[in-house]
């Protein structure tokens, strides 16, 4: 253990708290130190993750009783890092939040999109992005980590290359995101109640969806985005078709070319366009479990309507996969490390 970090969750009861601890335990530089809930105090990680049964004998703990660490995830919903920050940053050199508490880095636009000013302004341009794809060379040198939006991070890595040639620029997205129902969380409620969840196709945010505000902070703002988010029969992944209508027209090989450019080099984006076969684009359903994003193209005959077709695991690529890439930036370890899992066919 002596050259492994001593690194602790709090929030370890949830899906994305389950997430990260399956992967760091078998981080190969990692050794998980503490992890919290205040429902499952004195029960072992198994009660509430039944796959890491024999895993591990490690018990929750009291969120109180949180010891100092090497590295602290914080996987709490939505408000409780900002208000708790300067306590945690006494605990711990690095933190990796995967909330939504400090994605956005200006505070008048988080209170438009949250409706409430922030709790902890001050803090807000000291968090990176946990986008690595986007956020490499930043990450490498922070301390404190922003978890990333699953709806943003799958538009982002779907819509890049694209923003990044210009090709958007006063042009027009419409984003159409379709989402598994582990988007909700652990805690039931009553849109999750089986009866009324089981074979859905329900519109629950056709507008202003917050990750929103993620996409234009990362792309910029100088094409109009519209973006929907639709509930489907799914447990993991999410699924965008972004309808782009750009500035100029391509054809199939530019867009080929533009985005073996953009993601050659890339350890967990891949193009998946094939001409046949039922796996033509990509597919959250194989995605389940991995840390991979997968992007295909479609071209309209004029070459100006461009659909981009993106498919993640929102647990994984869509929180905390990413959040694991992000900590092996931050600390110069092989970028891939804990995160090799390549996902199953048929599942």
């Amino acid at each position: 253990m002596t050259n492994k970090l001593d690194v602790s969750i709090v929030g370890g009861s949830g899906y994305v708290g389950g997430e990260l601890l399956r992967l760091l335990l078998f981080h190969p530089h990692i050794h998980v130190k503490q992890i919290t809930s205040v429902s499952q105090v004195g029960k072992f990680a198994h009660n509430a993750h039944p796959n890491l049964r024999s895993a591990t004998d490690i018990q929750f703990t009291h969120p109180d009783t949180l010891e100092s660490c090497d590295l602290l995830f914080l996987a709490q919903p939505h408000g409780y890092s900002a208000k708790n920050i300067e306590h945690f940053a006494g605990l711990a050199e690095r933190i990796i939040d995967t909330s939504a508490d400090f994605r956005l880095n200006d505070t008048d636009t988080y209170a438009r999109w949250y409706g409430e000013p922030h709790p902890a302004p001050d803090w807000l341009n000291k968090f990176v992005y946990g986008l690595p794809e986007r956020y490499r060379a930043e990450l490498a040198q922070a301390n404190y980590v922003s978890g990333v939006g699953c709806n943003a991070t799958v538009t982002n890595l779907a819509l890049a290359p694209l923003a990044q040639a210009g090709l958007l620029a006063g042009g027009r997205v419409i984003a159409d995101i379709k989402v598994g129902s582990s988007e909700g969380g652990a805690r039931p409620n009553e849109g999750s109640h089986h009866p009324e969840r089981s074979g859905a196709v329900r519109s629950f945010k056709p507008t202003g969806h917050r990750h929103q505000a993620e996409i234009q902070q990362t792309l910029g703002a100088d094409f109009d985005l519209f973006m929907s988010v639709t509930s489907i029969e799914l447990i993991r992944g999410a699924l965008v078709t972004a309808h782009c209508l750009l500035n100029e027209s391509l054809t199939e090989k530019d867009l080929w070319k533009l985005y073996r450019k953009a993601y050659k080099t890339e350890p967990f984006v891949r193009i998946v366009k094939q001409k046949t076969g039922i796996f033509r684009y990509p597919e959250p359903k194989l995605l389940a479990g991995t840390n991979y994003c997968d992007v295909g193209f479609e071209v309209e005959e004029d070459g100006r309507r461009v659909v981009i077709i993106g498919a993640i695991d929102n647990l994984m690529k869509g929180a905390a996969g990413s959040a694991v890439q992000a900590m092996n930036v931050m600390l110069g370890w092989d970028e891939t490390a804990g995160l090799e899992f390549p996902g199953l066919h048929p599942v």
